[in-house]
């Protein structure tokens, strides 16, 4: 590679776009090699993190699992000491954006988000997107996620004022 890839969602597209130049070139053995050679990496750097993570410790790791880095190549191997909601929730906490945790159907991998009141402009726009710092943290913290549905922030409480209106004038009699 000519340059370094440092994230995880870019090697995984960079990976996918190889295997699919490949696959184009209609050669099935090259193809078949090459989808191995990756499977065999894939166990080897994964056999050396296990073996990391043992000789470490769990409560040794502290400080690397707020590495993005770290946490996906950890999550990618199954290595990862936290489950997955304790994963989606350092992700969620990682962004600027507000978003709130609605819930997380682990049997589909879908998340469902809530715009957290007063994100966002107050214009609209973009009032259903997710943001791509919450589609970058997720997948570098939380891989199992494979989609995100956005809901609308819930509109605020009513503003209810409390005391007494301004005397109207007395009536001339």
């Amino acid at each position: 590679m000519s340059a370094t890839v440092t994230d995880a969602r870019e090697a995984g597209r960079r990976v996918d776009e190889v295997l699919e130049r490949l696959a184009a070139s209609g050669d099935r053995e090259a193809c078949a090699a090459a989808e191995e050679l990756v499977r065999v990496l894939m166990d080897f750097y994964g056999a050396g993190l296990a073996r990391i993570v043992e000789k470490l410790g769990v409560e040794r790791l502290g400080g690397l699992l707020d590495d993005e880095l770290v946490a996906s190549l950890l999550a990618l191997h199954d290595l990862h000491p936290e489950d997955v909601h304790a994963r989606i929730a350092r992700a969620l906490d990682s962004v600027r954006d507000p978003v709130e945790l609605v819930a997380f159907d682990a049997a589909t991998g879908v998340l469902r988000l809530r715009s957290a009141p007063g994100g966002g402009c107050g214009c609209g726009s973009g009032a259903d997107a997710v943001p791509q710092s919450v589609e970058d943290a997720l997948a570098c913290f939380a891989p199992e996620v494979t989609s995100v549905e956005l809901e609308a922030a819930e509109p605020p409480l009513p503003l209810l004022q409390i005391g007494t209106r301004p005397q109207a004038p007395a009536r001339a009699r």
